[in-house]
């Protein structure tokens, strides 16, 4: 199976072409960077021998700087260890630069099933009547390598879209659900677009992601609407979604600025 990264040893990766950015073709589109960060925590807590009853609940990422289609360097280590509570860093860097900074919260798995719930609906995964092209709207090898259906057109700043992939985020290794689930979200940002990419740019400088359950299976729901104000901020807010039901929420800061 093709990956959007192949291993080079303990801490570097070389993107492959599917790994592509939208916005520029000698960029790396975030989405599978994010994966691979998530990908390098599940193993160094692995190596640590941390407790596997914990469960993340929130991965943060700060986007530092241009993430060259270079190879990726992914340092981990444990910020705060505990028992019921750990903070794990990552840090990215491209070209001796950090470029992401990253930091994930696991909490201890408790069963809660007699009190679950919330006030989100679960969505349907559409049929193969309802596929969708997002590569109409965006270029780059990691747009080509997805699927993604909806019951209806994206609208300008709201869509409900489902995506998933063939692709392993590193080649030869077996990621966790979490981590492929990841490797999507910051697609988000993609499927809602209120302006043309071709006039305008509203990249993101961020990724908040906050799960209340742990993602399963191959697809990723999400329901996204994009804000944009009036002095050039921007928001791109998901509840994002697993072929269960509502999984939890990513919210992403844009900067919206005119392509001159």
């Amino acid at each position: 199976m093709s990956s959007y990264f192949e291993r080079l040893d303990a801490t570097r990766f070389r993107p492959l072409h599917d790994a592509g950015g939208a916005w520029n073709d000698a960029e790396i589109h975030f989405s599978p960077l994010g994966g691979l960060v998530a990908h390098a925590m599940d193993l160094h807590r692995a190596a640590r021998g941390d407790d596997p009853s914990m469960s993340l609940a929130r991965l943060s990422f700060d986007i530092l700087g241009l993430l060259a289609a270079e190879v990726c360097e992914v340092e981990v280590e444990t910020v705060r260890p505990g028992r019921t509570i750990e903070l794990v860093q990552a840090t990215v860097v491209i070209a001796g630069r950090p470029v992401v900074l990253a930091r994930g919260w696991y909490t201890i798995d408790s069963d809660t099933r007699a009190i679950a719930g919330g006030e989100t609906a679960t969505l349907a995964v559409p049929d193969e009547r309802h596929r969708f092209s997002i590569a109409d709207t965006w270029p780059g090898g990691y747009v080509a390598s997805l699927e993604m259906r909806a019951l209806e057109a994206p609208r300008p700043g709201r869509a409900t879209a489902w995506l998933r992939t063939e692709l392993d985020i590193v080649g030869g290794e077996q990621a966790s659900h979490h981590a492929s689930f990841i490797a999507l979200v910051d697609t988000a940002n993609g499927v809602a677009v209120r302006q043309s990419p071709n006039e305008w740019m509203f990249p993101n400088l961020d990724l908040t992601i906050h799960l209340h359950s742990q993602p399963t299976g191959r697809w990723v729901g999400l329901d996204t609407t994009v804000t944009f104000g009036p002095t050039g901020q921007g928001l791109t807010s998901t509840e994002l979604h697993d072929e269960r039901g509502p999984v939890g929420r990513a919210e992403q800061t844009l900067t919206v600025r005119p392509i001159r």
